[in-house]
This record gives C-alpha cells, structure tokens and sequence, in this order.
C-alpha cells in the first residue's frame, strides 16, 4: 500500500496499480495518501529554498523521533504482510521493502522539518507613508495692460502746461456742415489729436479725409503730412491721432481736406473742410 501510495504521489499509476490500491484499506490508505501529499509538497516548497545545510543533531532528532511515531503503524504493515505470506506460502518478507516503510515515515518528517528550517522568516511589517500632495504652484499671468483710448491720450495731452490747443472752423465745402472741432498738439513730443462733431461721414472707397500742418519754418505751398482717416457712420464725436511724416519746429495752422483713398503728397486744397490757426 505505502509503495502504490508514493508511487501515486510522485509519479502517478498504471490501471492495474490503482485497481490493487482501490481494494485495500480505503480509511487507512486516504489517511497516509494525505500525509504523503504534505510531504511531497513539502519537497516540492523546499526545493526553492537556499542551501542552507540542516544540523546534524536535529537530523538525527527528527529521524529518531520519526521512526518511534511511526513504529506502531510499521508494526502492523509487518504483521499484516506476514500473514498474507503465510497464506501465499512464503516465510518471509522481502528485508528491502521493510526497511523501505520506516524510511518513508522518516522521509516524510525530516521533509517537513527541513521545509521549515529553510523558511525564511517573515519580512516585519513595514509601515508605507504617504508622501503629501503638494498642489503645484499657482503660476497668474499678468494681465496684459490696456492701452489707452485716442480720448484719453488727448486728455493726458491737455493735462501738459506747453500744449497747444486751436479751434476748427467749418468751411464752405459740404462736407463741413455744422461740423466743430479742435486741434491739440504737443510740439515737445509730436504728438497730437483732432476732436470733431458734425463731421460728414466718408466711404473709404470714394474719398479720405487727410490732415495738414503747417509748419511757418517751410514753404506754405507743402505742409507737413499728417495722415488720412475716416468718418463710420453714427460716428457723432470722434477723436483722430496726427502722424506727422516730418519734424514739425513751428505749427502755424491745421487743415483738413478731402482726398483720394490713401490721400496724396501735394493737395490742390478744392476741398478744404476744416482750418485753424496759431495766431
């Protein structure tokens, strides 16, 4: 029985060997089929282990101790076995398979004792800490500043002690129908707006309007360039930024014309809208 049960343990039966394990003991052959398992797994376990040699005095326990557990059990094989000798005729017993039993029982407590001498012990507990969550910096971009309206730009303008502020008047020409106006200029900086009401409106396509400065230190017959613009329609008051194309040393008058789109480098003045001057 304990032959057919390693042999099942290790490396399985034939038909034949199970049917001869199936008509013996079925209590006593499932009660040493387990402890045989534990012992194999127990090889199995221990064969991932180190190499770590077992002490001899606890070898030697362990087989003594084995052999005195299991020697009533080896007992009763021997009797049992020689009784079915006595009725097969033969005397005695083969001295290899008895001595095979007590090593098997032996086998099995020194695979289990071997199996927990190379276990390793158990890590200690280590304790995990969660790092704090650190948000990342809130980064603000400043707001880009706004810049300043052509209103707000000729306030500042008029704020300043030396510049010089002339009325518009209204010519004859249409366009310039109840239209009012004013001119501030800043002869430090170069600076300067226009501030009209009533000024006709203009398609862009047809005409521009284009402003003028003379300057008394140049020929009257060509003023200083001072960029063209528009009127939108609904437009009522509008303030208009000067871009002088030259040095302007001494304004004596402001004028505003009407044009063609892009305006022109020398004016014939037919359309005259708006004129003022320094004296």
């Amino acid at each position: 029985m304990i032959d057919l049960l390693v042999k099942q343990v290790t490396e399985g039966l034939s038909p034949d060997e199970q049917r001869a394990l199936d008509v013996l003991d079925s209590e006593v052959a499932s009660a040493w089929l387990r402890d045989f398992e534990r012992a194999a797994a127990a090889v199995t376990l221990a064969g991932t282990g180190g190499e770590q040699a077992l002490p001899a005095d606890l070898a030697a326990r362990i087989a003594r101790q084995a052999a005195e557990h299991f020697a009533p059990a080896a007992a009763t094989v021997v009797s049992l076995d020689a009784a079915r000798s006595d009725r097969s005729g033969s005397s005695a017993r083969s001295p290899t398979r008895q001595g095979t039993y007590g090593w098997f029982a032996a086998a099995a407590c020194l695979v289990l004792a071997i199996f927990g001498w190379w276990r390793s012990p158990s890590p200690a507990p280590v304790a995990v800490v969660t790092p704090p969550v650190v948000a990342p910096p809130v980064v603000v971009t400043p707001e880009k500043p706004v810049p300043p309206t052509a209103a707000e730009e000729r306030a500042a303008l008029l704020a300043k002690s030396d510049t010089l502020k002339i009325s518009l008047g209204a010519t004859k020409d249409p366009a310039a129908a109840g239209m009012s106006g004013d001119v501030v200029w800043d002869p430090a900086t170069q600076r300067g707006f226009l501030h009209f009401t009533g000024l006709a409106v203009n398609d862009p396509a047809v005409h521009q309007y284009q402003i003028w400065i003379f300057d008394s230190g140049r020929d009257k017959r060509y003023p200083v360039d001072g960029g063209v613009f528009d009127v939108p329609a609904n437009a009522g008051e509008i303030v208009i930024p000067i871009r002088a194309s030259l040095m302007v040393r001494k304004p004596a008058a402001f004028a505003v014309t009407v044009e063609k789109p892009g305006g022109v480098v020398v004016s014939g003045r037919e359309h005259v809208v708006a004129l003022g001057a320094t004296g």
